[in-house]
């Protein structure tokens, strides 16, 4: 709003300091026309303000009058109104912040205000005593210093205002985001939620947690809305709007990701309906990121759902393993390692010994040789359906509890 006019360097000759209050004090009794004049003028000039105008007049009204209000009376006793004059500007810097108008057009409105009152000081000197016109030279420069003091006071409370309402907002967009991500979110609260990170309240999303090294941000599906990214101790949990994208098109956009930065881990839950599901979704990507190997990669638990009971269950899958695998896990390591990636590496190749051969670099009836010392280590069949089973979930239980 106006600029106040508080007390500058000293102005040239007590002459003019005379003949400034003598023109002022007029001023106080004239503030309704003055009010009405920078409103007038305010509607006109700034758009930012005829929209707040137009909204609540009363209240523009009441801040113009009370900040031209201390502009005169900062001519008038400069010493005694200066503190109050400076706090109006402050406040009215950090209101204006909170009501989302420019800063820009806040500082245009106080320049305004500051030429609305010099010029009536000037109508004023002209009119009731013109042989002190020539006084007035001395005191343009100390007038602009007043406007210039004010717009530097209403910048600086504006912006320390902005930055504590950015902080704020970004505070309570953290707290609504791990609230989703915990599932503690009131379903009365869904859309107030929805509507402060901009994502749909009924839609379908997955969950991306992201652990391990790797880029200062997530990879986010692209071609879809941003996702809400949450920090936590564990890594960095995403909430990502899906809309027409698959989970395993996200995945790929992750597993691009993890290919690129080594000991990057990634997990990704299924797709789930509308926000109120996220919080299921999250528990399913944390099962989704223990299966996730340590050496990196991305994991889509749809992709991994086996492993996926096992890690669900640590202690019945460290049960299954040693069952299973016991006799096969006492070998020496290197023994061990040899037949146990073996066995992974046939289950893979969907039973192909010739395959699996191709991947090992060695012959395929090596291979079939350390099958069949698994089968008799485990005294499991590897023809039948049940014993594969088995073996496939110890294989995955022992994966997951192995450094």
């Amino acid at each position: 709003m106006p600029a106040h006019l508080v007390r500058p360097k000293p102005v040239t000759t007590p002459a003019a300091v005379g003949v400034l209050r003598r023109a002022a004090l007029p001023l106080l009794g004239r503030l309704p026309v003055l009010t009405d004049r920078l409103v007038a003028e305010l509607a006109e000039r700034e758009p930012a303000y005829r929209a707040a105008i137009e909204t609540d007049p009363v209240a523009v009204r009441q801040e113009v009058q009370r900040s031209l209000r201390h502009s005169v009376d900062s001519l008038l006793d400069p010493a005694r109104s200066r503190t109050a004059a400076r706090a109006c500007s402050a406040r009215i810097g950090a209101e204006r912040a909170a009501d989302g108008l420019p800063l820009d057009a806040v500082l245009h409105a106080f320049r305004l205000g500051g030429a609305l009152i010099w010029q009536a000081l000037v109508d004023e000197v002209t009119v009731q005593r013109p042989e002190d016109a020539h006084l007035l030279v001395h005191l343009a420069a100390d007038v602009r210093g007043f406007v210039d003091e004010h717009c530097a006071c209403v910048a600086d409370a504006y912006r320390q205002a902005e930055h504590e309402l950015s902080w704020r907002r970004d505070n309570r967009r953290r707290l609504m985001t791990a609230a989703l991500l915990d599932g503690s979110t009131r379903i009365a609260d869904l859309p107030a939620a929805a509507a402060e990170l901009g994502l749909p309240e009924q839609g379908r999303y997955a969950v991306v947690l992201v652990a391990g090294a790797g880029p200062g941000a997530p990879p986010a599906p692209p071609g879809e809305p941003r996702a809400v990214w949450h920090t936590g101790p564990d890594g960095r949990r995403g909430i990502v709007p899906l809309a027409d994208r698959t989970g395993a098109q996200l995945a790929a956009a992750c597993r691009a990701t993890t290919d690129r930065v080594p000991g990057l881990r990634i997990g990704v839950s299924p797709a789930v309906e509308g926000l109120a599901a996220v919080g299921a979704a999250r528990r399913l990507a944390e099962t989704a990121l223990r299966i996730c190997p340590a050496t990196g990669g991305t994991v889509l638990l749809d992709d991994e759902l086996p492993a996926a009971l096992v890690a669900a269950a640590p202690g019945l899958g460290r049960l299954l393993a040693d069952r299973v695998l016991g006799p096969l896990l006492a070998l020496p390591p290197a023994d061990r390692d040899v037949l146990l990636d073996t066995l992974t590496v046939w289950l893979d190749c969907d039973g192909s010994a010739q395959r699996a051969a191709a991947r090992l670099y060695c012959h395929r009836n090596t291979v079939l040789n350390r099958l069949r010392r698994c089968e008799q280590l485990t005294a499991r069949s590897l023809t039948r359906p049940a014993d594969l089973v088995e073996l496939g979930l110890a294989l995955s239980a022992y994966r997951l509890r192995r450094p």
